[in-house]
């Protein structure tokens, strides 16, 4: 049988580490360490083994700095990395990039989990979260009886405000009948609604002895609590789910019975400053108040003489009043008669009579004058029509005169130059016309008649 490849060693271990790095680019595995080397290079070679099986395991030195917590023989952790080979002997093993305790690291990846899951149903938005009331009357605490955290509360509540009452609602903060016992206590208050603000803590601890404050149930409760909760659980550093719920998050137990109660020296000095500030407001306004009375006690005077020159000076404008009426009446009166008079003056009807004398005046000199005209043109016309008469053309014709015209134009020939041979003419005379025709022009005229300035 024929192989469609042939591999080197070298080859085929490249090929099966490139293929498995691929396949699993990161991985979580839990077991126990065994066979632990630290050479002087400062990595860390070591086997992670069960039951069953073990997987060789390389933390480089840079990675191995990292480690919050050392490596140790017979440890269970739960480590991170990525498979490979090791090309010189061909052996699998385990690149690690982190290491943590096995315990922890399985309530740190359910805490990451649980919060993500809860932060999605909104529990811990900011728009939810409670005003913290100014001075509360009632104040619960729900924490353990036996615990320092109780003693902090009640030693800083008295210390700061003394006046609230405080009701301690003892729970179990560790163990198995933690989560119930402080659901139940935060239920109680819900039901009481005497308290105005709740303090849930406890003290420090590890992530397993804070872990029942990370439990979905103790944040539901929380946010279902119908009023403001402050949580004060663990250390500063200490950041539990309960804590994301609350409506304000305190470092400590004791940092969570200040946030919910105000300092009551702090109030004595702020009730003293206002106090001298109302004083002296109070002596500013009254000496503000003495100087207006004084200078108004000076312009205050009796109601009668005050009545008296108002009675002097409302006569005084019922004269001005009168005055006022009467004087514009009076011209009114002088001005409607001036009118009326002008009325009757300038009345229409002596106009119409006079220009109608004037009308038949003018029109008997427009007669007369018209008459005069008609017969001056009538002259003018008859000795324009006698002299138009005598001059007429056609009176010599019964003299034996002629009036010669080009048919043509039909203009007057006056003089044989302004013919030519072969023109019609038509010669006009006393009685009737005669048509001809040119044949011949003489232009030397014979006679007293001829014109000597003519051309020959």
């Amino acid at each position: 049988m024929l192989l469609d490849r042939v591999f080197s060693v070298s080859e085929f271990t490249r090929s099966i580490r490139d293929l498995l790095e691929e396949s699993y680019p990161e991985v979580w595995i839990r077991g126990e360490i065994s066979n632990l080397a630290t050479p002087r290079s400062g990595h860390a070679y070591f086997s992670l083994k069960d039951e069953n099986s073990q997987v060789r395991c390389a933390l480089f030195r840079t990675q191995r700095l990292r480690l919050a917590v050392p490596l140790a023989e017979g440890t269970a952790v739960l480590i991170r990395g990525k498979p490979s080979i090791y090309l010189g002997r061909g052996d699998f093993q385990m690149i690690v990039d982190y290491v943590e305790p096995a315990g922890e690291g399985e309530l740190r990846r359910r805490y990451e989990q649980l919060k993500v899951e809860l932060e999605r149903q909104g529990l811990f938005d900011p728009a939810i979260k409670r005003a913290l009331p100014t001075m509360p009357k009632r104040i619960g605490v729900v924490t353990s009886s036996t615990g320092a955290a109780v003693h902090d509360i009640l030693t800083t509540l008295a210390r700061r405000f003394a006046t609230a009452e405080v009701l301690v609602l003892p729970v179990a903060v560790q163990g198995d009948d933690s989560v119930p016992s402080i659901v139940n206590a935060l239920d109680q208050i819900g039901q009481s609604s005497t308290c105005e603000i709740v303090i849930l803590a406890r003290g420090g601890g590890s992530l397993e002895d804070l872990w029942a404050f990370n439990e979905a149930s103790i944040v539901h409760a929380i946010r279902a609590c119908p009023v403001p909760v402050i949580t004060g659980i663990g250390h500063e550093t200490d950041f539990t789910l309960a804590d994301f719920a609350a409506d304000f998050r305190a470092a400590t137990p004791t940092a969570a019975a200040e946030a919910g109660t105000p300092d009551t020296s702090e109030l004595y000095a702020r009730l003293a400053g206002l106090s001298n500030r109302i004083s002296l407001a109070t002596l500013r306004m009254l000496q503000d108040r003495g100087q207006v009375l004084d200078a108004s006690a000076g312009r205050l005077h009796h109601p009668r003489a005050r009545l008296s020159s108002q009675r002097h000076q409302l006569r005084a404008q019922q004269t001005r009043l009168h005055s006022a009426v009467r004087d514009p009446l009076y011209g009114y009166r002088l001005a409607l008669t001036h009118a009326i008079h002008q009325l009757h003056v300038n009345s229409p009807v002596a106009t119409v009579k006079s220009n109608q004398v004037s009308f038949q005046a003018l029109l008997g000199h427009l007669q007369r004058l018209g008459t005069t005209i008609i017969t001056s043109h009538r002259q003018q016309i008859g000795a324009a029509g006698g002299a138009l008469e005598i001059l007429n053309p056609r009176r010599t014709l019964g003299r034996g005169y002629a009036i010669v015209k080009r048919v043509s134009d039909g203009a007057i020939v006056t003089s044989a130059l302004d013919t030519t041979p072969g023109d019609p003419l038509i010669t006009e005379l006393r009685r009737g016309s005669v048509s001809s025709t040119v044949t011949g022009i003489n232009k030397h005229l014979i006679g007293p008649t001829s014109n000597p300035t003519d051309p020959d």
